[in-house]
């Protein structure tokens, strides 16, 4: 570990040598591709160069331990310097943990109302705003492509673009099924529902990663309409592009311009069609992880939300951590969520790294 440590170290020291470099200044294509690749290895070269630190830190008070007058100090440095190396040598190990290639990419997202009827519709709404507050927290844009709202504020399905860094990197762990637990608005005897929403999340595909045969495709074009079949649209700018060798479908209706719905349309396609590529490489590798934090099946439960008890509930945490405070959540705080998740990934990354 620490001979590709020193070599990613020397790597770093050249790639900051050829930036000040003057030739390196005048293309600025050359200068981006280095600038991306120091920040990404910085702070592995900072934690490494501490961990050094440390260790001389632990060496010097060894040898300061043989001074009588000097040993209590000596102690007290040694103790504070082996805690040192020990945290930076588990951040090392979780800094060169292979990074998701699909991290830095934007979001492509899917709400479904599930089970419940309406009051499962009115949970996928909940969820599309707690989606946006998080979004709009961190900075990231939204782009709704497809939306089918029901005559109370309900989602029937939902399709919107998360845009912004490290955006999937945070909403991976949103895949698969969402359970609520509260009295409905449609409920007049006051008795508590359970209901259920699904969401689906997709790393952005390029065209250039993922080719469309035009021949596979069947393109519509049909007028946008809201709740109730009211027409918001008197143009037949919605397009609906079926997928003729999987039969997949995809619909987007939220732009005016015909030609935008239909590229976004060919960008959740492509998603889709990536997303199911991999699924069926992941299911032929016989010794696929499945960590605590979980397939990512959007069939699978991951989250129950209890409104009566103030709680929120993820059962792929385990202990203390797997409880929160039910209305920050539904606010959009979800940070304190996901870093436990993230946290949770990195553990089952390192004990797979070590069996291995």
């Amino acid at each position: 570990m620490f001979d590709k440590l020193k070599q990613l170290e020397n790597k770093y020291e050249l790639i900051c040598a050829r930036m000040e470099e003057p030739s390196t200044y005048a293309d600025p294509a050359v200068y981006a591709r280095l600038d991306r690749e120091s920040r990404e290895l910085e702070p592995l070269v900072t934690a490494y160069r501490d961990y050094r630190k440390a260790c001389t830190a632990m060496e010097e008070a060894l040898l300061l331990m043989s001074d009588t007058e000097m040993k209590e100090l000596a102690q007290e440095e040694y103790a504070s310097a082996k805690a040192d190396k020990e945290r930076l040598e588990q951040e090392i190990r979780i800094l060169l943990l292979p990074k998701d290639p699909n991290d830095g990419k934007n979001v492509i997202m899917e709400i479904r109302g599930g089970v419940g009827g309406e009051e499962g519709m009115l949970f996928a709404s909940d969820l599309f705003r707690m989606y946006s507050m998080y979004a709009e927290s961190k900075g990231w844009r939204i782009e709704i492509a497809n939306i089918s709202e029901t005559e109370l504020g309900g989602i029937k399905e939902i399709s919107f673009v998360v845009e912004g860094a490290g955006a999937y990197s945070r909403l991976k762990f949103e895949a698969g099924g969402h359970r609520v637990q509260r009295v409905p608005v449609t409920e007049s005897g006051g008795r508590i529902h359970t209901s259920a929403a699904t969401v689906a999340v997709l790393p952005e595909v390029e065209e250039i990663d993922f080719h469309l045969d035009p021949g596979d495709l069947k393109i519509d074009t049909y007028r946008s309409s809201g709740a109730g079949g009211q027409h918001v649209n008197k143009t037949e700018s919605a397009i609906r592009i079926t997928h003729l060798p999987t039969g997949t479908v995809v619909e987007c209706q939220d732009e005016r311009s015909q030609y935008k719905n239909k590229d976004r349309a060919m960008q959740i396609l492509r998603a889709k069609l990536a997303d199911a590529e991999q699924a069926k490489q992941n299911a032929a590798v016989a010794s696929e992880r499945r960590s605590q934090i979980g397939s990512g099946d959007r069939s699978e439960r991951i989250r129950t939300y209890n409104f009566p008890q103030n709680r929120v509930t993820d059962h792929r945490l385990s202990g203390d951590v797997k409880n929160f405070n039910l209305q920050p959540i539904m606010n959009g705080n979800l940070d304190e969520l996901i870093d436990c998740l993230v946290t949770a990934d990195q553990a089952a990354l390192l004990q797979a790294q070590t069996e291995a």
